[in-house]
């Protein structure tokens, strides 16, 4: 019998890894999650999940005891604009995120590694590239000069040359990818650290009929800006399969929902 491959996701607790966890759990492999934190809004699918600190060297040691053919490192310290943007926890997002993929670089070099995916943000694109809300530019070929928009951006930049440089001076197998505004149903919708899209999804759900909500800046602001797509699908042939209203219409209906939770377990 054919063994199935080995897979680690790191940030497996979150949004995105938890999703990425079903995924590839369909898809017949044997997966290891490791996170703070269990998925808030759902059970994973994990055949082992670990809680542990991905900035504790040790920890990093320990769940790389197995050969995997596939390391996903999703783990960060992020938030949306009401987290990122303030200042009050820059020093957090530099240092957390940038010890989470310097562990995971040279101990997944250790553990000899076939492959590591790493996510990195849209973020890393220079402000000075989306000062004009009519024409804000992310193609690959705009990253630099760099001038990212906040620290994160800076640590997911950094992040990216370091992975790059173990691959080349180690052999690192890996792989970068930049995601934008990520939204959809189990995504943080308050808190303080869940996207606009949802912000914005549940401040509908919580008004009442006529109310006004409010909404951040001045309505010309690029950050809910477009995916410059076409290195994916030059490369990979890969395109979103739903559109922006397809997205928000799934996105709305699960906020809506939780509100609604939310609002009978207060009463």
């Amino acid at each position: 019998m054919k063994q199935k491959k080995k897979v680690l996701v790191c940030g497996a607790g979150g949004f995105i890894g938890s999703h990425l966890v079903k995924r590839l759990k369909s898809e017949g492999f044997w997966v290891r999650g490791i996170d703070l934190k269990y998925p808030e809004f759902s059970a994973t699918l994990a055949d082992e999940f670990i809680i542990g600190d991905l900035r504790e060297q040790q920890i990093c040691q320990k769940i790389l005891d197995l050969p995997f053919d596939e390391v996903y490192q999703l783990a960060a310290d992020m938030g949306g604009a009401g987290y990122i943007f303030t200042g009050r926890h820059d020093a957090d997002v530099m240092h957390n995120s940038a010890q989470i993929n310097l562990n995971m670089a040279y101990y997944g070099i250790i553990a000899g590694i076939k492959k590591i995916f790493y996510s990195s943000s849209a973020c890393i694109y220079p402000a000075y590239n989306q000062e004009d809300p009519a024409n804000p530019k992310c193609s690959e070929d705009s990253a630099y000069p760099a001038a990212p928009d906040s620290e994160y951006g800076w640590e997911k930049l950094f992040s990216e040359r370091m992975y790059l440089a173990f691959h080349r001076n180690h052999g690192l197998n890996i792989r970068i990818a930049r995601f934008h505004n990520i939204f959809g149903p189990e995504g943080a919708w308050t808190g303080g650290k869940e996207k606009s899209p949802a912000a914005i999804c549940r401040k509908i759900a919580e008004a009442s009929d006529g109310d006004k909500i409010e909404i951040w800046g001045d309505g010309e602001q690029t950050r809910g800006r477009k995916s410059d797509n076409k290195l994916i699908k030059e490369k990979l042939n890969w395109e979103p399969a739903l559109n922006l209203r397809e997205g928000l219409y799934k996105t709305y209906k699960w906020v809506n929902e939780q509100v609604k939770k939310n609002k009978k377990t207060i009463d």
